[in-house]
């Protein structure tokens, strides 16, 4: 289970500030222990537990980069052509143990095996090949076009370090190192519902003031892009006791309890009273625009040494998105064991004027067009109610305001969020 550390603290005066926020996860949230092996087509999105040293050089040989002849560089003429005997073909998958002699070329295909002694490769398209024989023009350098054995990782180096979160290019590696099955650290258990007695299961019957659930769906697709197993508890209605009751539940076997809704200060809103009832709240009240209202606490486990992580999003689905990415993917990420990844907020140019208030880190939905200059910018989505779920499939990521900033004029550059760097 989650290892996390159970103190009287718990933040629920003024706004924390996000700074505030990623220190108190890191303070409070331990990485999982259990390892286990799975198979290298098993590994995409999982977290390395060990260091990955491969065990040979990469590549295993000196090889060809190109299609063309290798040659012995000191056989050259250094200011005309030279013309060459050709006296051997080598493919991929090939190789020779004829060592090549003076005034010899062998034609050569790219990955094969260099020939012993032959230090340089030709292309075949700035050559002349006549009967047995090649003309190479002058000027090529030494090594030319030659890859050297280990010059992508050598033997016993560190490739992939523990804590990697493992993406497609990293398995293949493994595999081109020989590696079959990789250690990493157990999913993360993951137990998700949403609260609200207006919300109602798509497919279901629904009343004139009721709303279909679009954040378990949300949040569930969100977790499995980050590789969390994910426990599916559905829709618990507005009452006190029952809350109480499936929060606890779930704690016992889940490393992260997640809901949305029922965070805020309304009287429906039992959530944030149900987790002070069971565990401690480590903060509640982030100066984040959209998601002011995400809790997080730390409740008990299935004993006094070990615990669960609980995250409470509002109600809304932009600001669940929101606080998701900036606090649930954090923690998460930690949970799992995985080296810290705070996404690269690119420079773009705003298409528009905003005011905001001090002290607060907002994020914009915005779409990506070019300017009349063909410079890249921001415009914004006209709706910003943090309930429109359009403004999310309408737009391309999220221009971040820093707490700082107050009137931002068009032209100003700002950090942009791209969605899929926020969800991958």
């Amino acid at each position: 289970m989650a290892q996390l550390t159970d103190d009287c603290f718990a933040f629920s005066g003024p706004l924390l500030p996000i700074a505030d926020m990623e220190r108190l996860i890191a303070e409070r949230v331990q990485p999982l222990r259990e390892v286990e092996t799975v198979s290298l087509a098993s590994a995409g999105g999982r977290v390395l537990a060990a260091d990955l040293v491969t065990p040979l050089d990469l590549p295993p040989f000196d090889n060809s980069a190109v299609d063309g002849y290798a040659v012995r560089h000191r056989d050259l003429n250094a200011d005309s052509e030279t013309k060459l005997n050709v006296v051997e073909r080598l493919t991929a998958g090939h190789g020779t143990i004829r060592p090549l002699g003076a005034g010899e070329a062998v034609r050569i295909f790219t990955g094969a095996p260099m020939p012993l002694g032959a230090d340089t490769v030709f292309m075949q398209e700035d050559v002349r090949a006549e009967d047995s024989t090649v003309i190479v023009p002058a000027g090529l350098k030494s090594g030319s076009n030659r890859r050297l054995a280990g010059e992508d990782a050598p033997n016993g180096a560190i490739v992939l370090p523990a804590g990697r979160r493992l993406a497609v290019q990293d398995v293949a590696l493994a595999a081109a190192v020989g590696m079959t099955a990789l250690k990493v650290c157990r999913r993360v258990r993951v137990a998700l519902f949403s609260t609200g007695d207006e919300i109602v299961e798509p497919g279901q019957p629904r009343n004139a003031a009721a709303l279909y659930d679009a954040n378990r769906y949300l949040l569930h697709g969100m977790l499995d892009r980050l590789g969390a197993a994910v426990t599916d508890l559905g829709i618990l209605k507005d009452d006190p006791a029952a809350l109480t009751k499936a929060i606890a539940g779930a704690a016992r076997d889940h490393d992260l309890v997640l809901t949305s809704g029922g965070v805020s200060t309304g009287e429906a809103d039992h959530v944030r009273s149900a987790v002070e009832t069971i565990g401690r709240l480590v903060f509640w009240r982030v100066a984040i625009k959209p998601g002011r209202p995400v809790a997080m606490a730390v409740l008990p486990g299935l004993n006094a040494d070990t615990g669960a992580a609980f995250v409470g999003l509002p109600g809304n689905p932009v600001a669940a998105f929101v606080t998701f990415v900036r606090v649930v993917r954090p923690l998460l990420l930690r949970l799992a064991g995985a080296n810290p990844e705070t996404p690269v907020a690119l420079p773009v140019r705003l298409a528009f004027p905003y005011k905001k208030k001090a002290g607060r880190r907002e994020y914009v939905r915005v779409a990506l067009r070019p300017g009349p200059d063909g410079i890249i910018e921001a415009v914004k989505h006209p709706q910003e109610g943090a309930g429109v779920i359009t403004s999310l499939t309408a737009t391309d990521g999220l221009a971040e305001l820093r707490e700082d900033m107050t009137v931002i004029e068009p032209g100003t550059t700002v950090g942009f969020l791209s969605y899929t760097t926020l969800m991958g």
